[in-house]
Order: structure tokens, then C-alpha cells, then sequence
């Protein structure tokens, strides 16, 4: 009996010991990498915003491998889908959230305040976020890159260009905040130069084709800033300014491949890779966003338009870059 008992507790020994030592060599394993999960809402499908995007998935693909899953959704240019889409990021759990243009940002802070937040195609954050005397801090959990391109420069360009022009009709949405920072820093520009500018705001869809019909018939040319609703009606923007033979200089390359004859504009493909470059901070290395100062694009370029420029009798030196097909 006692012999019994002996083997018995020797076997139980034994499997305490095979356990203990399977236990031992399943902690010992490294623990497997963090796969990070990125919710990325875009406001609308535009080329600009399009480029900013692919930019931003291609560096922290760069960085990361196979170690981030990115979840895209577009907001149809509504940004009540934008906080639709932002919600469904936060039950997600995402580990950070990329909003594409100024409705996303705002859609996404308000949303949450603990998920990093980083923008991009945002044209100025202290108008975006509601933050007054913005310092290029947001201290919450926003930061990102901007698109603001010189304003004084653009303004420049209209008066080089169009010299005679008395009257700049200035077309914009009045739901984008962004724009009308622009509209009034570029107004006080033109003023400088001895121009008048003129604002011309519109809503929507329904009412763009009159309120262009308006400003081309009382202006000399028109300049649009960069503004998403007006990148997505820039086809209509064209068909009216072009039978009505009124020029237009835009903010960005996409507008102004669409309708204008000449751009000061950025790179959005290289402005999101920026963003993707500060994701990768934050994720991998623990930045703290609400100290992350907003950046910004590091070189801008003079295009133009070749039909329309033609259209114009407008030349252009090598200083300007035409804009592809």
C-alpha cells in the first residue's frame, strides 16, 4: 500500500513538473507583434483627397508591413455621414482615427477625445476645430497637415496675370470654414494690390450654377479656394465660366484641372504620406498627438491648365508646371 502511494505521488510530481515546464517554455515566447487598426474617413472622392489618402496608407505600410489593417470609409460628401462612420470607428476600437478635409476632423473630435486624431487636406485647424488664437498646437486629441497654400502668392498670381482685372469674384461654400479663413486673408491681399474683391458664397448643389451665372457676369475673373464642395462641383463650375468667357485661378491642382487656368498648389500625395509618417509616431512610438505641432506641405508649385490656358491666350515661362491629362 505504502508503495502504491509512493508511485502515486511521483507520477503526480512528475505531471506538476511536465506542466510547469510547458507553462515555462509558452511564456518564454515573444509575445506576437501589435497589429494596429486604422479607421480612415474621407469626406468626399476627389482626386486631392484621393492622392492624400493613398499617401497615407503607403508610409505606415512603409513603416509598418502587415501590421496595420486599414478601415476606408467615404462620407458621400455629407458630413452627418462623416459622425456616422466616426462612431462606428469608436465601437470599432480603432487605434487611430486619419479624417480626411475639415467635416471629418470636426465629425471625429467631437466624436471622441481619447482616440488619436490626425487630419489631413485641413486648410486651417484653429477654424476646423473652433480653437480662437490657434497656435499650431491643439492640445486635445487632434493634429495633422495642412493644405494652406500662400494665400498672398495666389493673390499675386491673379494681379500677374490678369492685370487689367478690376473685380475678383471670390467662389466659395459657405459650410466650409476653412474657405472663408481663406476668402478673408486672400481678400485683404487683393485689396493690397488694387483689386476689389467680391465674395460670392453658395450652399449646395442646387444653387451653384446661378451663383457662378452671378459672378462671372460680375466679374473680371474669379479665384476659388481650396474648398471641397467646390472641388466636387467643378465640373459645373466650368460650364458655366466657360461660355461666359470668365478666367479662374484655384487653390489646388485638382480644382484647377477641372476649371481654372493656373494654381499655386501642393502635393496631396506627399501631404498625406506626412500624415502617415506622424501616424507611425503615435502608434509605434507612443507621440502624444495633443502635443503634435500641425505640418505642413514643404513646397508648393505654380501649374497651369493647357486647354483653358489656350482658351485664354495665356503663356506661361518655366516657372509653371502644366498640368497633366
Amino acid at each position: 500500500m505504502k508503495k502504491k502511494l509512493t508511485a502515486l505521488l511521483l507520477t503526480a510530481v512528475l505531471m506538476f513538473a511536465l506542466a510547469s515546464c510547458g507553462q515555462k517554455k509558452e511564456d518564454d515566447e515573444p509575445d506576437a507583434p501589435k497589429v494596429f487598426h486604422v479607421g480612415i474617413v474621407q469626406l468626399v472622392q476627389h482626386p486631392a483627397l484621393d492622392a492624400a489618402t493613398q499617401g497615407f496608407q503607403d508610409a505606415l505600410k512603409e513603416k509598418l508591413g502587415d501590421r496595420v489593417v486599414f478601415d476606408l470609409k467615404n462620407g458621400s460628401g455629407e458630413p452627418a455621414n462623416c459622425t456616422t462612420i466616426v462612431n462606428g470607428f469608436i465601437s470599432d476600437e480603432v487605434d487611430l482615427i486619419m479624417a480626411n478635409a475639415t467635416p471629418a476632423v470636426a465629425a471625429a473630435a467631437t466624436a471622441t477625445s481619447s482616440i488619436p486624431i490626425l487630419g489631413t487636406s485641413v486648410t486651417e485647424y484653429g477654424a476646423a476645430l473652433d480653437i480662437a488664437n490657434f497656435n499650431g498646437v491643439s492640445g486635445i486629441n487632434v493634429s495633422g497637415t495642412s493644405d494652406l497654400a500662400p494665400l498672398d502668392q495666389q493673390a499675386q498670381m491673379v494681379k500677374d496675370l490678369f492685370p487689367d482685372a478690376k473685380t475678383v469674384g471670390i467662389l466659395f461654400c459657405s459650410s466650409e470654414a476653412n474657405s472663408k479663413y481663406q476668402v478673408k486673408v486672400v481678400s485683404e491681399c487683393l485689396t493690397k494690390l488694387g483689386m476689389e474683391p467680391k465674395e460670392f458664397s453658395f450652399t449646395d448643389t442646387n444653387d451653384i450654377a446661378a451663383v457662378v451665372q452671378q459672378a462671372c457676369d460680375e466679374s473680371d475673373v474669379l479665384y476659388i479656394p481650396t474648398d471641397n464642395k467646390a472641388a466636387d462641383c467643378a465640373e459645373t463650375i466650368n460650364n458655366v465660366a466657360s461660355v461666359a468667357n470668365t478666367p479662374i485661378i484655384a487653390g489646388e491642382e485638382g480644382i484647377c484641372k477641372a476649371c481654372g487656368v493656373a494654381t499655386l498648389t501642393i502635393d496631396y500625395y506627399d501631404l498625406g504620406h506626412e500624415t502617415g509618417l506622424m501616424a507611425f509616431e503615435i502608434l509605434e512610438n507612443g507621440a502624444d498627438v495633443s502635443s503634435m505641432e500641425i505640418r505642413y506641405a514643404p513646397e508648393f508649385t505654380k501649374k497651369y491648365n493647357p486647354a483653358l490656358a489656350e482658351k485664354f491666350g495665356l503663356t506661361f515661362g518655366d516657372d509653371y508646371v502644366a498640368i497633366e491629362d
